[in-house]
């Protein structure tokens, strides 16, 4: 159903009168504009004649667009520019005189040929708020390298030690969403600091970059023991039967993540097996025990093993897929995934604010075509 109307969320103050020029395309870059927008920032998307390459990507929505770009772009206003030519281009220095933060997603170098880059900028607007998300950064031997998500995950030391047989990656991609996490936080704390001295600054984030601080603890370990994590060698990469996947006998999953030593009591008093419970601290990888538990929870349906662990409080989840997991009472009742008034489903910003969850998004605004719509960028 589509959303029926809420109290209006103080979401929408947080950024209220921050505006926004996004120049980026596909997820990271306009990801983290959403989250902005989400807060209440006027969002103005400014893509190419041709527009961003994600409007080709996935499926159509019922208007015949692109459901990905839709989704990632709701709630922004969008203008078609040709940086290379003169009338566009100080028709973009205009909206940059009066804009608070501009996002750009390009490598190293396209920016300043575009006479677009931070010091052209900062002498336009030097309170600007100038975010560059790319693969690996302005500076370093990788600066001007290609790269997707999982090159990211591979270059940080992430896929090395995950998957079961070979290294493994990861959907949603890790990097790209991290990365549009930390350039919102970025830009929300420069934001804040320019109240202090008045002055913008230049943000240099890596998408590289941005899965280490994710690894505090294993970089932790390493840099206290000089070992290495290997796949299979830690209770997070399934060297541990307290924490692991579990295939039922009906071809489903469940998951359990019993770490705490009361919970895996819990788990192993419901399982039948009291003698279990003094083998948690057994060296890892401990593949004798994830056999053992692997046997007893191959005997069971996914819902008969929800249906006996559930009550025992000790951590054991149904693996859901996607369709299972919108429908699921928990995020029914969170109200955080929810169908717009034009009928597109979208996963909005993951926090109520004071007892109310965040409306729906309206769809992205196409100044290309709507000629009779005001100019974007005008202030109410």
């Amino acid at each position: 159903m589509p959303d029926s109307g809420h109290p209006v969320s103080r979401l929408g103050r947080f950024a209220r009168g921050v505006r926004v020029l996004d120049l980026s395309w596909f997820l990271p870059g306009p990801l983290a504009s959403l989250l902005l927008a989400d807060m209440g920032a006027e969002v103005i998307k400014i893509e190419p004649p041709g527009g961003d390459p994600m409007r080709g990507l996935g499926p159509r929505d019922a208007a015949g667009g692109g459901a990905f770009h839709a989704a990632v772009n709701a709630g922004k206003g969008v203008l078609r520019m040709d940086l290379k030519r003169a009338e566009d281009h100080a028709a973009f220095l205009s909206l940059v005189a009066g804009a608070d933060v501009l996002i750009e997603g390009f490598r190293p170098g396209v920016m300043a040929r575009l006479g677009a880059d931070w010091p052209a900028l900062r002498g336009v607007n030097p309170r600007l708020v100038y975010c560059s998300i790319n693969g690996y950064g302005a500076a370093g031997p990788l600066a001007q390298a290609a790269g997707h998500d999982n090159n990211y995950l591979a270059n940080a030391g992430v896929m090395h030690r995950n998957g079961a047989e070979a290294p493994v990656f990861l959907d949603p991609p890790v990097a790209d969403g991290t990365g549009a996490l930390f350039a919102a936080l970025a830009i929300l704390g420069a934001l804040l600091g320019r109240h202090s001295d008045g002055q913008g600054c230049h943000i240099d984030l890596a998408l590289a970059d941005a899965a280490m601080p994710l690894q505090l603890f294993a970089i932790a370990g390493h840099g206290a023991t000089g070992e290495v994590p290997v796949r299979g060698g830690t209770y997070l990469n399934g060297g541990a039967a307290y924490y692991n996947t579990y295939r039922c006998a009906d071809g489903r999953h469940v998951t359990l993540g019993a770490i705490e030593p009361k919970f895996w009591r819990a788990f192993c008093h419901a399982a039948g097996r009291p003698d279990w419970a003094t083998r948690q601290e057994e060296a890892l990888p401990q593949a004798a025990l994830i056999a053992d538990v692997q046997a007893l929870i191959g005997t069971m349906t996914r819902d008969e093993a929800v249906a006996r662990f559930g009550p025992a409080d000790c951590c054991l989840s149904p693996v859901l897929d996607l369709g299972e997991a919108v429908a699921s009472p928990h995020h029914q009742a969170r109200r955080l995934v929810r169908r717009a008034a034009d009928g597109a489903l979208q996963a909005l910003f993951p926090a109520w604010i004071d007892g109310v969850p965040p409306p729906t998004r309206p769809p992205l605004r196409d100044a290309a075509a709507e000629a009779t719509a005001p100019p974007l960028g005008a202030t109410e």
